[in-house]
């Protein structure tokens, strides 16, 4: 395990971006999207996937230079077509779209078709605190989940994130898959040749297993709950609600047609949308209640949670966003860790680039 600045890396990630044609200012902004997961210990959507968006583009599946653009709108709503750029890039140009709507109406929804992975989704949701609104995001993903009862890969872990601010604490930040763990989490697992948790992955066959290669077996993930008896139904429907959502609603690529992340995966053969699919939306307080009497109160409910009396074994009772702001905190002042595989993807990358390694 080797440790870099935040600085360091974010001047490697520009470069790299910058190298496969972004704009200057898609570069920053992909830059920023992307290691926001590393400092908040999302490990799995961070630096680790820079590679992955690089065989992307050498695939011509990612644009660097989209024209990102409206194709439908109202005074609250839009649905925003991404250009085949990065989800990195897009997702924040329909968040600005969402927020401006929001100013305007009091909430702004945004569908999003024709984008690309989009890093973590708590990070578009969180551009709405500055604004004193609630953000939300949402994205489908590469079809890798297994609906209950069935052993087709037909989902993605589509994550669902929300952001609301508060007045002295810190913003309530809810960011999580729908599947009961995330993809990047089995491929950290792959890397240490571990073995994953049961209840994470079936074989092919439908069958629990701690194989973390079991996708690349046949097998699938699974939805948040794991099974029938812990509620996989629930996990299963959160992700089809964020897949229509995000695709059948805009016009992306949905179900098992969304198409894959992995470069070396073929397209699907008859598309029944463009690309995978985003859905953003703000949410003014003000539009409900004042926004000051609101974060008051948003102190009192996180207050009080946090002062849940923890069952033993526990020292705290923990609010959506804690985890992941106390690691930023760190990250920022201690650096970040990276596993000798991301490292050697890093090095690779500079080598192809002829960018000077950290």
């Amino acid at each position: 395990m080797q440790t870099f600045s935040y600085e360091s890396l974010y001047r490697f990630v520009y470069q790299v971006f910058t190298a496969i044609g972004c704009s200057e200012a898609d570069a920053i902004t992909a830059a920023e999207g992307l290691l926001i997961a590393d400092l908040r210990g999302i490990d799995s959507h961070g630096v680790a996937r820079l590679s992955g968006y690089v065989r992307l583009w050498e695939a011509g599946r990612i644009n660097p230079k989209p024209n990102i653009h409206i194709v439908h709108e109202t005074p609250s709503t839009a649905t925003i077509d991404g250009d085949a750029g990065l989800g990195l890039v897009v997702a924040p140009w329909a968040m600005k779209v969402a927020i401006k709507k929001a100013q305007q109406a009091g909430t702004g929804w945004v569908s999003v078709r024709n984008s690309n992975h989009f890093g973590i989704a708590g990070y578009h949701a969180m551009q709405a605190l500055a604004y004193d609104m609630i953000g939300m995001a949402m994205t489908n993903a590469s079809p890798l989940v297994a609906p209950t009862f069935s052993v087709e890969r037909m989902l993605g872990t589509n994550p669902i994130a929300v952001a609301i601010p508060a007045q002295k604490q810190p913003p309530f930040v809810a960011d999580f898959a729908t599947t009961t763990a995330a993809n990047g989490k089995l491929e950290i697992l792959q890397r240490k040749n571990a073995d994953a948790p049961l209840g994470w992955v079936q074989d092919k066959a439908g069958q629990p297993t701690s194989d973390a290669n079991a996708l690349k077996k046949g097998g699938a993930l699974l939805p948040l709950g794991s099974d029938r008896e812990h509620g996989s139904h629930k996990g299963y429907c959160l992700g089809s609600i964020v897949d229509i959502f995000s695709a059948v609603l805009s016009g992306a690529g949905y179900g098992p047609w969304a198409p894959p992340f992995v470069s070396f995966l073929p397209l699907p053969a008859e598309p029944v949308g463009e690309g995978l699919g985003h859905f953003l939306g703000a949410m003014r307080i003000d539009a409900f209640r004042p926004a000051e009497e609101f974060k008051h109160h948003m102190d009192n409910w996180i207050s009080r949670f946090r002062n849940a009396k923890p069952a033993e074994g526990h020292e705290r009772v923990l609010i959506p966003g804690d985890p992941e702001r106390e690691a930023e905190a760190e990250r920022r002042r201690s650096g970040i860790p990276l596993v000798a595989p991301v490292v050697e993807d890093l090095q690779q990358l500079a080598q192809k680039f002829a960018i000077v390694w950290l």
